[in-house]
């Protein structure tokens, strides 16, 4: 192999190992044809290249998860920014904690997800120790048909029974039981909520436009787990633990973003 042929080969095997070969080609490389022996002398070079070098196939990943988060942070942004009003103050969720405190999180939750049932405790803790947070739940039964027909009883309770709904959702958020239908209304019945204005509800509303609208703003916020977070112009996604959620309540109130540069 030539040197200059060696040095092309090297910056292909670069150019690969960045995650975008095809991009920087038409970009910036030099115009030249390969024929079928000199790319197959190619190939076999940057074949050994990366098996010398593994370390660089790791930076490429780094790099492409770096560039995938990057564009996810963008495309929530922005519709965290289109759609606010709907996030949060939409009439139909429950609101916990202060009214009317100086920084809201909103929380997509579903009853049957394990990550939001460890997280349940950051959330009580914040609204202990923060007088001033203002906590929104929107349900977002993603998990299977148990998680909707929860869901259901749960919207009733919102309906008929408001002020029983915060307790209603520490139980049955906090119990250790698979939520369904039968769980979500022997969490609600042992509230006192009679059961058959809880059906009657449930069959009032049998399309539920609320967790509709819930699916609709998952979607252009790019939601695909729970829990995810909302706080000021960014979501959060997953289980990030308490610190990381107070830090970005903190940089809220500090630059009014939920992350200060």
């Amino acid at each position: 192999m030539t040197a200059s042929f060696r040095a092309i080969a090297g910056s292909f095997a670069k150019i690969i190992a960045a995650g975008s070969m095809l991009a920087i080609v038409a970009t910036s490389a030099p115009a030249f044809a390969l024929d079928d022996s000199q790319k197959k002398e190619m190939g076999d070079f940057i074949r050994e290249y990366l098996i010398q070098n593994p370390e660089v196939l790791v930076e490429a990943q780094t790099a492409l998860e770096a560039k995938q988060q990057a564009q996810r942070t963008a495309q929530s942004g922005e519709a965290v920014a289109q759609y606010k009003d709907e996030i949060f103050q939409s009439p139909t969720d429950i609101t916990l904690g202060n009214p009317k405190g100086d920084v809201t999180v909103v929380e997509f939750f579903d009853y049957n997800c394990g990550y939001c049932k460890h997280a349940l405790s950051d959330m009580n803790t914040m609204l202990k120790t923060d007088k001033n947070i203002r906590f929104v739940l929107k349900e977002f039964p993603i998990l299977g048909p148990d998680s909707v027909a929860a869901h259901r009883v749960a919207n009733a309770v919102r309906l008929i029974a408001p002020d029983k709904y915060p307790q209603f959702h520490q139980n049955l958020l906090g119990g250790q039981e698979h939520a369904s239908e039968e769980t979500a209304m022997a969490v609600a019945t042992a509230l006192g909520i009679d059961e058959k204005a809880i059906r009657t509800s449930m069959a009032d509303h049998p399309i539920d436009e609320q967790v509709r609208k819930t699916y609709q703003l998952a979607n252009a916020i790019g939601i695909t787990g729970t829990p995810t977070y909302v706080v000021g112009n960014e979501a959060v996604f997953g289980a990030v633990g308490l610190d990381s959620l107070e830090e970005k309540v903190t940089n809220v109130r500090a630059c009014g973003k939920a992350s200060c540069s």
